[in-house]
């Protein structure tokens, strides 16, 4: 593997993330999991490589571009999907709490 292979795997991964944003955008949650999975692969692949390649600069700095555009795509995908995530942590406490006082008092639709 060269420097431009991997910076065409970052490229990718950057297209992935870009996706991954417009898909939590449109909140399509099956397929921001499908390219959660596929962008995962790619750099399952960088990680197995790209150490043993060195960039020039203008790659590198290219890198640096590409990373930033990632890491804001990540932001914002987790601003989008943080509050869902919360809501449903607390519906699971909720019902947790629920399941634990039916079994320790019984159903509440119980006729005594």
């Amino acid at each position: 593997m060269d420097g431009a292979e991997v910076i065409s795997l970052y490229e990718a991964v950057a297209e992935l993330t870009d996706q991954m944003l417009a898909a939590a955008r449109r909140e399509e949650w099956d397929l921001l999991s499908k390219l959660e999975a596929d962008c995962a692969h790619v750099v399952d692949i960088l990680k197995k490589h790209e150490a043993t390649v060195t960039l020039t600069d203008d790659r590198r700095e290219r890198k640096i571009e590409i990373l930033k555009k990632i890491l804001e795509d990540d932001r914002d995908i987790r601003n989008l999907t943080d509050p869902g995530l919360k809501k449903l942590a607390t519906l699971i406490q909720s019902t947790s709490v629920e399941r634990k006082l039916v079994k320790a008092y019984g159903s509440t639709n119980q006729r005594g």
